[in-house]
């Protein structure tokens, strides 16, 4: 059956040209709409990973509900015992203390309110890959009068590198501790809101400020991000029990998921569109073939086929159209994916971003597989319906197309 389906199908080059021509076009228009959506994904969250919040965090249970008005009350009072517990665990590459405060910065002339972390140097260079440097350089590996500072803050307060601020803060006892500290640089992340308040010291300093030699949380960097939610529930066995709670970088990050949601339901659309157009284009394809050999098939009944026979031919036909119109549109795809990547898709800022960036077509197997079924199943489900009625119709008024 399937050799005689296909040299009907050679036989019939250009019908089976365009119909594999229409199924290659869908599959191609898949695989590149979904795999820019799937790297505007990836980006975005490594650039929140790299910029802010890490892979995971480890805090003190209430610090990520309670812990922004008093952080104070949520220390890790051994945070260098509990890093050299976490670090030795398969997968991850770094482990990193932070101190956070509130307070008020003051360039001489006026205050700002800020929201600052005590951060240790060399950490937070290893880990701030995605972090643009506006202005100024990183902290030095010994600084202990340097600050980062967003450049929101920059701009509200008329900062540059070199500049000296005032930072004012409230001690775990509630009484009022100031230091001065020199702009080192100015810093962009991927959210505006973030950068508008935001600024850094190094840890020690901060203990020093804040009166305390402990931490407020531990950033937990991994070697591949696919094992953040493996790592977490890991940390999560043993650290719950000792009153820890552990993050992951999507629940650190209620504005990766409110971008997500965005653009699933902004792409789904144009997903939705672009499978349309492929079931239409296979559809037509296969009923301009099959009512072009209504008499061809009369013939068949003609000479004593079943109509069970003609009906599995067509579906043979259609399968083997499938087949060989999927595995063309998935190398088509894979190639067109791979020559824009190559190129890059320079695009805008995101909502609530400074940063523009390069985008490009990310291959899943999820993908292409997905797309290589859609072509198939397609094609297949669409001559369905056209091959009963055919198979179905009489000999004689399936003879008279011949005429």
């Amino acid at each position: 059956m399937f050799k005689l389906a296909l040299r009907n199908l050679l036989r019939h080059k250009i019908r089976t040209a365009m119909t594999l021509a229409a199924i290659m076009l869908g599959i191609v228009g898949l695989i590149v709409s979904g795999g820019f959506v799937q790297d505007i994904y990836v980006k975005l969250g490594e650039a929140l990973i790299h910029s802010q919040t890490g892979h995971l965090q480890v805090a003190k249970a209430g610090f990520y509900a309670q812990g922004a008005r008093q952080p104070e009350r949520y220390l890790i009072e051994d945070a260098a015992r509990l890093k050299q517990q976490i670090a030795p665990t398969p997968g991850v590459a770094d482990v990193i203390a932070r101190l956070s405060f509130s307070g008020l910065l003051n360039n001489g002339r006026t205050d700002q309110a800020i929201v600052g972390e005590g951060v240790e140097p060399g950490g937070e260079t290893r880990l701030g890959s995605s972090m643009v440097l506006a202005a100024g350089r990183q902290f030095d590996a010994q600084d202990r009068e340097g600050i980062m500072i967003g450049q929101g803050v920059a701009s509200a307060l008329k900062l540059k590198p070199g500049d000296r601020v005032t930072l004012v803060v409230n001690t775990r006892e509630g009484a009022m501790n100031t230091v001065e500290l020199e702009v080192r640089g100015v810093f962009q992340s991927v959210s505006k809101e973030y950068d508008a308040r935001a600024v850094k010291i190094p840890l020690a300093a901060a203990q020093d400020l804040l009166g305390t030699p402990a931490a407020n949380a531990l950033v937990v960097v991994l070697h591949r991000t696919e094992d953040t939610m493996r790592i977490q529930a890991q940390l999560k066995g043993t650290l719950e029990n000792m009153g820890f709670e552990v993050k992951n970088w999507i629940e650190l990050n209620d504005f990766y998921g409110k971008v997500v949601e965005f653009y699933d339901n902004q792409f789904g659309v144009l997903r939705l569109i672009v499978l349309v157009m492929v079931l239409l284009s296979v559809v037509n394809s296969v009923n301009m073939s099959l009512m072009e050999r209504i008499g061809e098939f009369g013939t068949m009944r003609a000479l004593g086929n079943r109509n069970r026979r003609v009906f599995m031919l067509i579906l043979s036909e259609s399968i083997l159209l499938g087949l060989a119109g999927a595995l063309l549109g998935v190398v088509a795809g894979v190639v067109a994916a791979l020559i824009i990547s190559a190129i890059g898709i320079s695009m805008p800022a995101m909502p609530n971003s400074n940063i523009g960036y390069t985008a490009a077509i990310r291959l899943t197997p999820m993908l292409v597989g997905g797309s290589f079924l859609v072509g198939f199943v397609a094609t297949v489900c669409a001559s369905i319906l056209p091959a009963r009625y055919v198979s179905r119709m009489t000999v004689v008024d399936a003879l008279r197309q011949n005429a």
